[in-house]
């Protein structure tokens, strides 16, 4: 298994964020060797610039965080946000267009948008607080049939995050076809490790550094 650290996606979204935090956040990610920063599109080029000559990578939300916007905007902001130096795209799907169960939409949105980044890693968020159970499943299938990269739990905005009995629904449909991202209430080691050991491939969380520290605090005391 992989070093905690290599699972995490250092993460600040929130809309007050500013460039001296986004600093901090790229510094942070270069110090604990966290597998990307997670960020909003509008900070991609600054954080280019702070993590230039590291192995950090670089996710961008679009869509974020309500996902009600039109497919084409999506394809833009996702291009614009790899043309800026992102290789990660965490984008939220038409929740609504999966309620009514207009899935021909929902899957043709995120073929248009993996289609639009080539190469590049896409992870599907599905705000999973507002979906039943089969919901769920559905939605895995879709970003399956999508050919998406990851499927991930929450954007860390809606009525709750990552649980442990949907992460068990996503992987029982995912098997080895679509990694998971878990996000969204993610804040100590213990469940961290427990995403983990269920075949979570990566943790979106703002408490990375804790989550880091307080866990080498254990091995010491141990």
């Amino acid at each position: 298994m992989m070093e905690i650290n290599k699972y995490i996606d250092h993460t600040l979204l929130k809309p007050t964020a500013t460039k001296t935090q986004i600093s901090r956040l790229c510094n942070e990610a270069i110090a604990y060797d966290f597998f990307a920063v997670c960020i909003n599109g509008c900070h991609v080029s600054y954080a280019k610039s702070k993590l230039e000559n590291s192995n950090v990578k670089i996710a961008a939300v679009i869509g974020f965080p309500l996902g009600a916007m039109t497919a084409e905007s999506k394809v833009f902001e996702a291009q614009d946000c790899i043309k800026n130096g992102a290789t990660e795209i965490d984008m939220v799907i038409n929740i609504g267009k999966l309620l009514e169960e207009d899935f021909e939409f929902v899957e043709n949105e995120i073929r248009l948008i993996k289609e639009a980044i080539g190469n590049n890693i896409l992870k599907v968020i599905f705000e999973n607080c507002y979906l039943s159970k089969a919901q769920i499943k559905k939605a895995s299938q879709l970003s399956i049939n999508a050919g998406a990269d990851f499927i991930k739990t929450s954007t860390g905005f809606g009525s709750s995050g990552a649980i442990l009995e949907d992460l068990e629904i996503m992987k029982g449909i995912g098997q080895d076809k679509i990694q998971i991202k878990a996000a969204g209430g993610i804040r100590d080691i213990n469940t961290a490790k427990k995403y983990i050991e269920i075949g979570v491939t990566r943790l979106g969380t703002s408490s990375g550094v804790d989550i880091i520290s307080k866990g080498d605090l254990v091995k010491t005391l141990n």
